[in-house]
């Protein structure tokens, strides 16, 4: 199949506390095979604890609805000093949240909180797992969220998630008996637990997922309970603790210098999408869990009591254990390599066990310990960061092994079956080189999300291949296996290909190694709005991905709209280089909307996709495949004034979008905001959560208010009830709240129809609140002076009407409008409705009032 799309540039344990403490370590699997960045090379220390772990046959999965719901305080005490197996199952990818470090929304910022959490793993030791659920965004009740879920399909999704991950323990982030009182993603995600806790065990069940893995029954569940859910501290320690557990997860790691917490708090700083910068604590430090499933443990120490969690729960494991426990005794910090004979035996008496979830699992543990112990580097690097199907590039390959025992590397066998090095001997601190083309076959599939590569629904997305679901991320297909004799036994390393490079700045550089189309293109604007019948020339980028590339472009449009030229030939000679494109596109006289896409010809095939990069320094750089789509949009709009001044809050692509209607649009920075510099502008918008995020507003706020007094217009989009850097958001007296409107179809009431907002310059009707996405508003005010006047009211199904969700005063001889309405989110999507409505706040105190017409503020 080939690849269709285009692309944007864009304590020990306790009898073993005469052993240093070393914890903070991370899962075996990113800590021997990290796919694109640095691999990580363990200390002495590190694999220490990894020999300790292999001594733990229990595991716990913990499990919420969304990234940076998890506990990380919990699941690294887990990880690092029970060395349980700990996983964190997080029901969505967090589309539907908000972004603080760029424009990226939906789809792009799941990609960027899925990378989060694999990060939050890395530090915390702990693995990460996901549903197909779509985090659609907020929703007040879990008959609300499972329907438009698919409650089936997602309890199918945890029940898999037990069954492959086989815990001992769950931990629910949240309480299944409170609907109603908290996000309806929240209590979905405990009430989907609690159900699948039995339902995993009933071959009755989703019996197709029994082709895979078997039925598992998970011996408990708790509820990780605080006083926050009970109200207040006084009512939580009144509440009966008979089924409670309190869990000291305060630990101080000497050789880290840090406690648990501290470690916990940079586990969640990686949630940098939603400013979860978090700083550690020191001393005892409490979870609670209240056990709602399953017996209860007499020993309320240890939630894993009367489970055994030893080689003894393996038939025929005891030996394996007593040895493992012998490498244990006699590790030697300053030669791991000393342990390698014994835990190469213990890897073959592992070999000769039933298979079993736990033989699978401390195989690759142990093949990597050994790794580790030996100091063997094994890698392959591509020379470019992408190939084209059915192309040839060279690689570079490295085998190391920095240690004195004796081992010889078999062969090295490339992922098509390519043979590239036979029986060398790997002798000590002596680096192998090789080189190899890979043949990239023609049917190589497009490097992306797996999630997305079809399409689902409003909330789910849509996985055909089992084996991919709840995976984090796709695995690596182009990948070289190492094969190596150590101690008489064969050990085989996977690694996939990556590419490197060294920056001048940061030094030794790794990217993915991704396969991506002959030609990419793109329109450069994802959304384009004709305010008239004006036309509009419009770019389109391809971008060659091998030598040579002949062809021609055309454009796919809505009926009634017009493209001159019909299509534009491209010529590229090297791979790398670009071709702008420019068409000329006329819109129809009438409104109209519609999907545009670039249609690239080369030879026989047609590329209709593209390709987002995503490129932050906290994640591996991503590549996401999407459809090729921007919208065109012919609003019947007007507008007044020319000039606006954006304040930047937490990201948005609102100037981009006003840009787009006409308006002049200058970013003003915090620091040069003066009455000098706010005269320029006939309206001053301030940014979303631009009082959550810009500390320098603090100062500037009075400056503001002057620019209204004296004739501005002043608008103000939503910010938190929390962390506000001002202490007067208005000019008059002003309340935010946590009222939302979180159905986008939620009936509109126009409050005051003869408002110059919903009259002037264009005639605001109900049909302007069609085709609104994922919400109204959010975080409305409540409660106001008189000098304000409410415009709109809605509210969302068995809830009292929202009056403030937009709102208009006077002040001095200019307006000041505060909004929770979601311009940020309808205007990347062409909402006609949200852009005349803007136009008309920024346009508000330049209508002309004649004899016949008011028009009252």
């Amino acid at each position: 199949m080939r690849c269709f799309f285009f692309i944007f540039e864009a304590k020990a344990n306790d009898h073993k506390m005469f052993r240093p403490y070393f914890f903070l370590i991370l899962t075996l699997f990113y800590c021997f095979s990290a796919q694109a960045q640095q691999p990580k090379k363990p200390t002495s220390s590190e694999i220490y604890q990894a020999i300790e772990k292999l001594n733990f046959l229990g595991s716990v999965l913990y499990l919420a609805a969304h990234p940076d719901d998890e506990n990380t305080r919990l699941i690294s005490h887990m990880a690092n000093a029970v060395k349980a197996r700990t996983a964190y199952l997080s029901l969505t990818r967090g589309d539907g949240g908000q972004n603080l470090i760029g424009p990226e929304l939906r789809e792009l910022l799941g990609v960027i909180r899925t990378q989060e959490l694999v990060a939050a793993r890395k530090i915390d030791g702990g693995e990460q797992l996901f549903t197909r659920a779509n985090d659609f965004g907020y929703s007040k009740h879990p008959d609300e969220t499972l329907a438009i879920w698919n409650k089936n399909e997602v309890l199918s999704d945890v029940v898999w998630a037990i069954r492959k991950f086989q815990p001992d323990v769950i931990i629910n982030r949240f309480d299944h008996r409170s609907p109603g009182t908290t996000h309806g993603h929240h209590t979905s995600s405990a009430m989907l637990s609690v159900e699948a806790f039995d339902m995993a065990a009933d071959k009755t069940k989703f019996p197709n997922q029994l082709k895979s893995v078997d039925v598992w029954q998970p011996r408990r569940e708790f509820f990780n309970t605080s006083w926050w859910f009970y109200g207040s501290k006084e009512k939580f320690d009144a509440a009966d603790k008979t089924n409670q557990f309190a869990i000291d997860v305060g630990a101080f790691y000497p050789a880290l210098g840090l406690s648990n917490p501290e470690i916990a708090a940079l586990s969640r700083s990686s949630h940098k999408s939603q400013g979860f910068g978090n700083t550690g604590t020191r001393g005892n430090d409490f979870e609670y869990l209240e056990l709602i499933k399953g017996d209860l443990p007499k020993d309320k120490n240890n939630i894993f009591e009367g489970i055994d969690t030893s080689w003894n729960r393996v038939k025929d494991g005891k030996p394996i254990g007593d040895l493992l426990h012998k490498i244990q005794e006699s590790y030697d910090f300053t030669n791991p390599s000393g342990s390698i004979p014994k835990l190469v035996e213990a890897y073959r008496l592992i070999q000769n066990l039933e298979s079993s979830h736990w033989k699978t699992i401390k195989s690759e543990d142990l093949k990597n310990i050994i790794a580790a112990c030996a100091g063997l580097y094994l890698e392959v690097a591509a020379e470019s960061n992408t190939a084209t199907p059915n192309s040839t590039i060279k690689l570079n390959l490295e085998a190391i092994n920095r240690s004195p025992q004796k081992m010889t590397l078999t062969s090295i066998v490339l992922s098509g079956g390519t043979m590239v090095k036979e029986n060398t001997d790997l002798k000590f601190n002596e680096s192998h080189r090789f080189n190899s083309p890979l043949n990239i076959p023609s049917d190589a599939s497009c490097s992306s999300p797996y999630w997305l590569n079809s399409k689902g629904t409003l909330g789910m997305y849509r996985v055909d291949d089992q084996r991919l679901n709840g995976l984090p991320e796709t695995p690596k297909t182009i990948t070289a296996t190492f094969n190596v004799l150590i101690n008489g036994e064969i050990l085989s390393y996977s690694r996939p290909v990556i590419y490197k490079i060294n920056d001048p700045v940061k030094g030794e550089y790794y990217k993915p190694f991704e396969i991506v189309p002959e030609v990419a293109a793109h329109i450069s604007e994802p959304v384009i709005i004709f305010a008239d019948e004006e036309s509009k020339d419009i770019q389109v980028v391809v971008k060659a991905y091998r030598n040579n590339l002949d062809g021609f472009v055309q454009l796919a449009h809505p009926r009634g709209w017009e493209i001159y030229p019909e299509k534009q030939n491209v010529n590229i000679l090297h791979k790398g280089e670009e071709q702008t494109l420019i068409f000329k596109v006329t819109p129809p006289k009438d409104q109209s909307e519609g999907l545009m896409t670039p249609m690239v010809h080369i030879g026989k095939e047609v590329y209709t996709k593209k390709l987002v990069e995503i490129n932050y320094g906290h994640i591996p750089f991503q590549l996401v495949l999407l459809p090729s789509e921007s919208k065109v949009v012919r609003l019947n709009i007007h507008k007044k004034g020319e000039n606006i001044g954006y304040i930047e809050g937490a990201g948005d692509v609102v100037p981009e979008s006003l840009r787009q209607i006409g308006y002049h649009v200058a970013i003003i920075k915090p620091e040069d905001i003066n009455a000098e510099t706010l005269s320029r502008f006939d309206a001053i918008v301030l940014g979303i959560r631009a009082y959550n995020t810009v500390d320098a507003l603090k100062f500037k706020q009075k400056l503001l208010f002057d620019f209204v007094e004296q004739g501005g217009n002043l608008i103000v989009q939503y910010n938190t009830t929390g962390g506000m850097v001002v202490d007067e958001l208005a000019p008059y007296p002003l309340e935010l709240s946590r009222d939302r409107v979180t159905d986008e179809n939620a009936e509109v009431t126009l409050l005051n129809t003869n408002s110059a907002l919903l009259n002037y310059p264009n005639k605001i009707t109900l049909n302007d609140f069609d085709g609104w996405v994922q919400e109204r508003g959010l975080y409305f005010p409540d409660k106001w002076s008189k000098e304000f006047t409410p415009v709109l009211s809605m509210h969302d199904q068995g809830e009292s009407p929202k009056k403030g969700s937009l709102l208009v005063a006077k002040y001095g001889k200019g307006h000041y409008i505060y909004t929770g309405l979601s311009f940020f989110r309808e205007f990347p999507e062409g909402v006609a409705g949200a852009y005349r409505l803007f136009a008309n706040m920024l346009s508000i105190g330049k209508e002309t009032i004649n004899s016949n017409q008011s028009l009252k503020n």
